[in-house]
């Protein structure tokens, strides 16, 4: 390893290895308790702005988690989370290791979609302040917003063990979709019976809602294409309009994982579990609690799949409307992130199963994966990157570098620079609708702070986030997409 001195001005700068510009370790030395390494994805200019947070410490406290596997992984849009970085990652061996549900989050399957249409950027540009429009009044939208569809208790029930089957069985998908979709939509070891009633009450009038926060419905095009060959196969083209969607399982998985975080702490004793932060409460994978809590986590990340699902649904209606079936809207890929999920990976020379925790972290499998169907199965796993408002997100695709080093995973956006408060400061959302505006981009929230926390400045540049995985060979680049039109809650 080399050992380049970092310019941080922190304590990290003699803490920190340096294996190459975009791979930096804290070595399980750094303090007592840590089973492995943390391995760090970043670049000099990404790294400046986590030394000043919790975010690496709370990297050196994962890897104290029993029966953590290789390292504790932190990719490039990392920042301070609950008990976990946000971009952490940690796999688990399956009878010695822990799950934690702030290793999953708080929003379990905040995932992100990207509907692809036929439609050129020319053909949207006279008619984008209506579709902005359409789209905002058919999808709700804002905290504790309500949905267009009253669940009973017994069809809420049958959501949460489905997923997108439930919504495909409905009428609201397509069968195709189920392939474009992580884990087909729905994860199999799903009990309703585990999810609490308070949840199930919190959720049941919020399917086919976008929630609030960084949550949103993007109206995109391609600005530009890297990989030629795979942009084709999953059917993008520079100039085309494609819709992004971004949101969770809602207050459902909130009330899950608030729920689990209590139980758990109180039982660490039991099993003789001592964590550095009791944000990081765990319980064996092995034992009930840990198999009730990935129940209960699974159920709720099949909400969050059907909830994408319906939103689509009501958006191809939105873009029917208004440009006719010349839109021939489809489904690339829905990926996942907050997941703590069972895979097979190989460890030395063995091929384990293993519990992959990725907190604000993403899927990225390359071909050939058993999990990957149809021309995926060919070229590799579409990898979803939003970055902020303002500027762009990315479409990549897996690799087998990512395999070998992350468990196939990589970041899941640009990552915050400010907290909601400091980007609340001094900003007005009517300055930041204009100055959206003078860049070709319709912004439209339910509330001022929807647009005063999400002020593109707020977050890294995602491009130089997306250098640092591209770059590290983690995923490599397909396309750049610019946003046009924006709707938060």
């Amino acid at each position: 390893m080399l050992q380049t001195k970092l310019k941080t001005n922190t304590k990290w700068d003699n803490i920190l290895t340096t294996v190459d510009q975009f791979r930096y370790v804290i070595p399980k030395t750094y303090k007592s308790g840590m089973l492995v390494d943390a391995l760090i994805f970043s670049s000099p200019e990404l790294l400046e702005h986590v030394c000043h947070d919790l975010s690496l410490e709370q990297a050196a406290n994962v890897a104290m988690l029993p029966g953590i596997l290789k390292q504790s992984l932190v990719m490039p849009d990392v920042h301070q989370g609950y008990g976990f970085p946000i971009g952490g990652v940690a796999a688990m061996d399956i009878d010695t290791g822990v799950v934690s549900p702030g290793g999953v989050g708080f929003d379990i399957n905040c995932g992100v979609r990207l509907l692809t249409s036929e439609l050129q950027i020319q053909d949207v540009r006279p008619q984008l302040l209506q579709l902005v429009d359409g789209l905002f009044a058919a999808i709700p939208a804002g905290t504790g917003s309500e949905g267009r569809i009253k669940l009973s208790y017994t069809e809420l029930n049958q959501v949460l063990e489905l997923g997108s089957q439930w919504a495909v069985a409905q009428k609201y998908a397509s069968p195709e979709d189920l392939d474009h979709t992580e884990e087909g939509g729905c994860m199999q070891h799903a009990n309703p019976a585990f999810v609490s009633d308070k949840a199930k009450k919190r959720g049941s009038g919020q399917l086919g809602t976008l929630g609030s926060g960084n949550h949103f419905l993007e109206i995109q095009f391609v600005e530009q294409i890297f990989d030629c060959p795979t942009a084709q196969a999953f059917g993008l083209f520079e100039g085309q309009v494609c819709l992004m969607i971004h949101c969770g399982s809602r207050g459902l998985g909130h009330q899950v994982c608030t729920d689990y975080v209590a139980s758990m702490k109180p039982i660490m004793d039991k099993y003789q579990i001592i964590v550095p932060d009791r944000e990081l409460a765990c319980c064996p994978i092995r034992s009930s609690e840990g198999q009730q809590y990935l129940s209960a986590m699974a159920a709720s990340a099949n909400f969050a799949f059907a909830n994408r699902q319906i939103i689509s649904y009501w958006a191809k209606q939105v873009l029917t409307d208004i440009f006719g079936h010349t839109a021939k809207l489809k489904l690339l890929y829905d990926v996942a992130h907050n997941m703590a999920k069972f895979e097979k990976h190989l460890l030395g020379t063995e091929e384990k199963t293993v519990l992959v925790h990725r907190k604000g972290a993403t899927r990225a499998f390359p071909a050939g994966r058993s999990e990957l169907v149809g021309v995926f199965q060919l070229c590799g796993q579409p990898v979803i990157i939003p970055g902020d408002m303002g500027r762009g997100s990315y479409v990549l695709v897996g690799t087998d570098q990512a395999l070998t080093e992350t468990f196939g995973s990589v970041c899941h956006g640009a990552g915050r620079l400010m907290s909601r408060t400091q980007a609340r400061k001094g900003r007005q959302a009517k300055d930041i609708v204009q100055e959206l505006l003078s860049k070709g981009i319709v912004a439209k929230a339910t509330t001022r702070e929807g647009l005063t926390e999400e002020v593109p400045e707020a977050y890294k540049p995602i491009d130089a986030v997306i250098d640092a995985v591209h770059s590290a060979g983690l995923a490599r680049r397909v396309a750049r997409l610019r946003p046009v039109g924006v709707i938060k809650g």
